[in-house]
């Protein structure tokens, strides 16, 4: 007869906080002068605590009596920091105790986000270009990439984007993360960006499995995807780089589903995939790997909600506020499965844990720590309704 394991402790507020600053502490080097008012711990509570709240730096600061002047923090958060080498931090920093959770094989999976510029047309040097989305051509994009654990995301990586920057380059890239993994890959999901001649090239250079779906550039891929049903096609794409071209092939799996009064007039839609993996043989396992790369919870949504808010263009801090905002939903993840979760045969029992109330948590340490107000000046005392 089995027992399940009972807690043997608390994992209290404070300790998370904790955690976290401890974390950007060991990894992110941080080096003020001997007569500084104040430490990486203050800057880092700091930093950890916007996130949390979905505040500024300087909203947190004002607010709050124990935190040091946002003019100190920003100026560090600035001068401190050049991109490549947070590029790199960054990374490792995300990677901290992530990979010893991680199974000795993973599927992984890389998307590119835009977080839309409004600002003046005559300031986006610096930014990403692309097509009119959400009112604007102009981005502060990231590339990221997961590793996808049952329906769980765990970041390795992420990278900045600008303009000249390429699929192919971040693909290449993050292809360079997975070989320094001991980790096996089971296969590769991008999203649709990276379906290029250079980007398939890369993958069969490297042996991963993968799965895309496809662009329907020329006639001849948009006829296959106008008619007949499930079915299994080579199909080419070429490719040009100083002065030489060449030519990848690769199989498109296109699946077929019918729902009548949706799609086309025959309630037909076809979605086609360049895959290449062992465990796919037809159309429809194609679209249903690849259907699992959103997972349970969208990385890309949940930064949404934790992450420091800002108005300043400086690249560098924008991407450190990125950074954090990944590394609270890697370090949710690591506690989740490590500390919270209750040892059992046949796998753990994930206790409910979800991720807003641990950033709650994170949010309410941080308030304790830097002695948030509480009370708001009153030109006269409350009067009974204030009372119970």
């Amino acid at each position: 007869m089995s027992t399940t394991q009972q807690a043997d402790g608390e994992i209290h507020e404070d300790q998370l906080l904790n955690f976290l600053v401890n974390a950007l502490d060991e990894e992110v080097a941080l080096t003020l002068a001997e007569n500084a008012e104040i430490d990486a711990e203050d800057i880092y509570e700091v930093l950890v605590g916007a996130c949390a709240d979905g505040t500024s730096v300087s909203t947190l600061c004002e607010k709050s009596e124990d935190a040091p002047h946002e003019n100190s923090v920003l100026y560090h958060l600035r001068t401190k920091f050049d991109l490549e080498t947070l590029e790199q931090v960054g990374n490792a920093l995300l990677q901290k105790d992530v990979l010893d959770v991680l199974p000795q094989q993973v599927e992984v999976v890389s998307d590119l986000h835009l977080r839309p510029y409004y600002g003046d047309e005559d300031g986006t040097d610096g930014l990403y270009h692309s097509q009119a989305k959400r009112g604007t051509t102009a981005f502060h994009a990231y590339a990221t990439l997961y590793a996808r654990v049952k329906n769980k995301r765990y970041t390795l990586a992420v990278r900045r984007l600008e303009d000249g920057d390429t699929a192919s380059s971040v693909l290449a890239e993050f292809l360079g993360v997975l070989d320094g993994l001991d980790t096996e890959v089971k296969a590769v999901y991008l999203d649709r960006g990276f379906y290029d001649s250079k980007c398939l090239t890369l993958l069969q250079a490297h042996n991963y499995a993968y799965v895309v779906p496809i662009i329907q550039w020329g006639e001849a891929i948009q006829q296959e995807l106008s008619e007949g049903w499930s079915r299994i096609i080579q199909h080419n794409l070429t490719g040009k780089l100083d002065g030489h071209s060449w030519t990848v092939e690769f199989p498109v799996y296109i699946d077929c589903t019918y729902l009548n009064g949706r799609y086309d007039e025959n309630g037909v839609a076809r979605h086609g995939y360049a895959a290449d993996a062992p465990f796919i043989e037809t159309p429809r396992e194609a679209r249903y790997h690849y259907s699992k790369r959103f997972g349970i919870e969208s990385s890309y949504r949940l930064s949404e909600q934790a992450i420091a808010t800002t108005t300043t263009r400086d690249a560098t801090v924008r991407l450190l506020y990125v950074v954090v905002s990944l590394l609270l939903q890697n370090v949710w993840r690591y506690l989740h499965y490590e500390y919270v979760a209750t040892p059992r045969r046949g796998g753990r029992r994930l206790w409910w844990w979800p991720y807003k109330e641990f950033v709650n948590m994170v949010r309410r340490a941080a308030w304790t720590a830097l002695a948030v107000r509480r009370a708001v000046p009153a030109n006269r005392p409350p009067d009974d309704r204030f009372h119970r």
